[in-house]
């Protein structure tokens, strides 16, 4: 069950990848359903919160009528960056699952440790490695081809 969504959440990953964005996917499951899954879309929205992990909260959020995904589970490919690891622990999210770590920006104790910071009203419970080879990947491939393009 868990590959499944993560699947979901590599073909989002593809599909930003296809559109020149940072290839990242995040899906939002509730009772075993997907409800919600995005992929980064900063370049092409020309906004620096177009995140994967914020757009699938707003959609979910939406879906649901509400502001809280207690009663969720988070499916993304890369870790979080701080600024969505805030945004998942002010919906409420209480389980993420993350396919690789972030050696320069993750915020689910890589460089910052925000989804389980004791001090925070909230603490997601973190599980980590799920299809790691083909979320990193993919992150490199991309990040290659963006350098050789520079050269």
């Amino acid at each position: 069950m868990l590959e499944d969504f993560m699947r979901v959440a590599l073909e989002e990953a593809k599909k930003a990848y296809k559109q020149g964005e940072v290839p990242v996917g995040a899906v939002i499951v509730k009772n075993g359903k997907v409800i919600s899954k995005a992929h980064n879309e900063t370049r092409q929205k020309k906004n620096a919160v177009a995140h994967a992990e914020i757009l699938a909260i707003d959609k979910a959020c939406k879906k649901l009528e509400n502001e809280r995904l207690v009663d969720t589970e988070m499916y993304v490919t890369l870790e979080p960056c701080a600024m969505c690891a805030g945004a998942i622990v002010q919906a409420r999210i209480p389980e993420v699952m993350i396919g690789t770590r972030d050696l320069k920006s993750g915020a689910a104790n890589t460089i910052l440790n925000v989804l389980e910071n004791e001090k925070l009203n909230h603490r997601a419970e973190l599980r980590f490695g799920i299809f790691e080879e083909e979320c990193s990947e993919i992150l490199k491939t991309f990040f290659k081809e963006l350098r050789d393009e520079r050269k």
